[in-house]
């Protein structure tokens, strides 16, 4: 049920076209998120993870709610295409200043739940603290609503800017290209320095959330081609990671007497050492998926970093798209220490041979399906491409 009421808050944020039932949306979702990360009563890391959780999401919804409350104290609308069009053709500065203060502070709420940094602090201790299973659900659904709110947000902000002297400057788009910058680097260099396995994809999601908002600032049929690619593979890879890792937790602690969710998890990158002998199909998974989050090509992540970069170069933004790259190439060192530690390192002393069977035939055929879809998408990337293509379209009414 908890789920179900996530999915359901997640579809009215996607479609939500005023700020009252965005707001309501929003909780919906974000209530559901915060019992499921603190399900598990009996664990101590779990319930202060959830704790964390709801606390600071409390206050990325306090700044959501003052956003909403500006906007509509300066229009008097709730409605985002009747509050578009009043600042299109509004002559008070006030007006456009109040919606610009607005936006931003509910800009800032969001970048909160998406995790961007600065305000990425509590998903490390989220993202850790949780059983694997609520982590896979945390780091790919409230991401993807959020992210397309983003998108619908973008179109208040065309052609609204705020004047200093003869500069006019799109604080939205400021906003959002400096978070990009510090979420790639911040993703990049705190990534290098983790040794639990959950910490790490935790400011690997740092570091693809930069990527998505520089697509998102970048403004334009092209750059938003790209952020919808990037979010669709983000998520099937970041889906397909967390499935390997519960994967391999059930394996290695098959003969865990307890059998409770909690001691089937992975929690460090060593717990891994080894287990290309034991379950080489499993290590060959998560190869793809770590190497499709480096970028390395013919993998499906290259092409939507590609795409990103691409854009981003193309319409000027050439110091953060220096940025990006640099903070992609350095990434790939944490990614292959995770790879060096499955093939390369012996495996723990004591470690069982374990069987396949502990696995359900679902929980296989997903991670099988995702595989291959990320690793064979070269062979027909069209399947993707040219949804996305027709949704940016659509978006700009082409």
């Amino acid at each position: 049920m908890i789920v179900v009421f996530t999915t359901i808050g997640a579809s009215f944020l996607v479609s939500s076209t005023d700020l009252v039932s965005l707001y309501l949306a929003i909780e919906l979702q974000s209530f559901a998120v915060y019992v499921l990360a603190a399900l598990y009563r009996n664990s101590e890391t779990a319930t202060a993870a959830g704790l964390k959780y709801f606390l600071l999401g409390a206050l990325s919804s306090a700044f959501i709610l003052l956003g909403s409350s500006l906007i509509y104290g300066y229009t008097g609308l709730t409605n985002l295409d009747a509050i578009s069009s009043l600042v299109s053709v509004s002559s008070s500065d006030n007006v456009t200043q109040g919606v610009i203060l607005g936006l931003v502070i509910m800009t800032i709420g969001f970048l909160f739940k998406v995790a961007a940094a600065p305000f990425h602090n509590w998903a490390p201790d989220v993202y850790d603290g949780v059983p694997t299973i609520v982590t896979t659900w945390l780091a790919v659904m409230p991401k993807i609503s959020i992210m397309i709110l983003l998108l619908t947000l973008h179109s208040l902000t065309e052609g609204i800017g705020l004047s200093l002297g003869e500069v006019t400057v799109n604080v939205w788009q400021a906003l959002l290209l400096v978070c990009s910058m510090l979420s790639l680097i911040i993703g990049t260099v705190v990534g290098l320095a983790q040794f639990r396995i959950k910490r790490l994809f935790a400011y690997s999601t740092i570091s693809h959330v930069g990527f998505m908002l520089l697509a998102l600032a970048v403004s334009g049929q092209e750059s938003i081609d790209a952020f919808l690619f990037y979010l669709i593979q983000y998520s099937l890879t970041s889906v397909n990671s967390f499935f390997i890792l519960l994967a391999f937790g059930y394996l290695i602690h098959s003969q865990n007497s307890s059998g409770s969710a909690q001691n089937s998890d992975v929690q460090f990158i060593s717990q891994l050492s080894g287990q290309f002998r034991h379950n080489p199909l499993l290590a060959f998974s998560m190869l793809v998926c770590l190497f499709s989050m480096a970028g390395v090509p013919p993998l499906m992540g290259f092409f939507a970093k590609y795409a990103v970069l691409y854009s981003a170069i193309h319409n000027g933004f050439y110091f953060i798209s220096i940025v990006a790259i640099l903070a992609s190439v350095v990434s790939a060192a944490y990614y292959l220490r995770v790879v060096r530690v499955l093939y390369f390192d012996d495996p723990a002393s004591g470690a069982a041979t374990q069987s396949p069977e502990v696995l359900s035939s679902s929980h296989c055929y997903v991670i099988a399906v995702l595989t291959l879809f990320i690793a064979l998408f070269v062979l027909q990337p069209s399947l993707i491409l040219n949804s996305t293509q027709l949704m940016a379209m659509s978006i700009y009414g082409y």
